[in-house]
């Protein structure tokens, strides 16, 4: 059973007001709004949304108002997953340098996703790249799995939606789901893109919503990583005159 552990300070009581059964008002107060504002600040620089609820959040980048409504805009359209009482979601946001249809290019490829995914040693699709069609995924030795079998749920050139089923495989991630869309945007004046990659999946035997979600994020923040690093050295390679 996983252990619950409870800041007092973070709730508003502190050490003193156990002891004394109350304490000072006047400090408790002030105690509290140091706690709130340093709860502000962390806020501020995770961004996490959400965690209260359902075992979904979002993680996002720092953004200015305009950008955040959009962004909001487009996970209200495309992201709507609905994790079950044993399930956990997340939401995650990339900013590249790099124009969306380059972007795009490298995502749309569900027959080749090792252009960009740090940890995929090798793909092999089977049939046509159409709705239904699946790939089996070999996993770069070190990590906790081997393959993985991956089903194409979405594939929307129009709208730049790309959406993968894991079907099965040696690892622990069932019934997970993930949605990743592209939108063209302007960074610093030129042309770039919004990535949003989302997913839901259930959460393994002895684990909780937190460590679950947590260990996918970091995966799909290493392939966003990736993907950014691709696309903008392609931009800068563009930028170079043929020798």
């Amino acid at each position: 059973m996983a252990k619950v552990l409870v800041n007092t300070a973070v709730c508003g009581v502190g050490e003193e007001d156990k002891l004394s059964g109350g304490g000072d008002r006047r400090d408790r107060t002030l105690r509290e709004e140091r706690e709130i504002e340093r709860e502000r600040r962390r806020r501020r620089k995770r961004r996490w949304r959400g965690l209260e609820g359902g075992g979904r959040r979002w993680c996002c980048n720092q953004a200015s108002g305009g950008s955040r409504t959009m962004e909001e805009e487009y996970v209200r359209r495309h992201h709507s997953h609905e994790p079950g009482d044993n399930q956990c979601s997340s939401t995650l946001v990339k900013h590249i340098r790099a124009p969306a249809h380059l972007v795009w290019s490298l995502v749309r490829q569900f027959d080749q996703p090792q252009k960009y995914k740090p940890f995929v040693s090798r793909c092999v699709a089977q049939g046509d790249l159409e709705i239904g069609s699946v790939r089996e995924v070999n996993v770069k030795s070190g990590l906790p799995a081997t393959t993985s079998t991956e089903r194409l749920e979405q594939l929307d050139d129009n709208e730049h939606v790309l959406s993968v089923k894991i079907v099965g495989g040696d690892h622990r991630l069932r019934n997970y789901c993930s949605i990743i869309t592209v939108h063209p945007m302007v960074i610093d004046g030129r042309p770039g893109t919004l990535v949003i990659e989302s997913f839901v999946v259930d959460v393994p035997e002895g684990n909780t919503k937190d460590e679950t979600c947590y260990f996918v994020e970091a995966f799909i923040k290493c392939n966003l990583k990736s993907l950014a690093d691709v696309c903008e050295q392609l931009v800068e390679k563009a930028k170079q005159p043929d020798a």
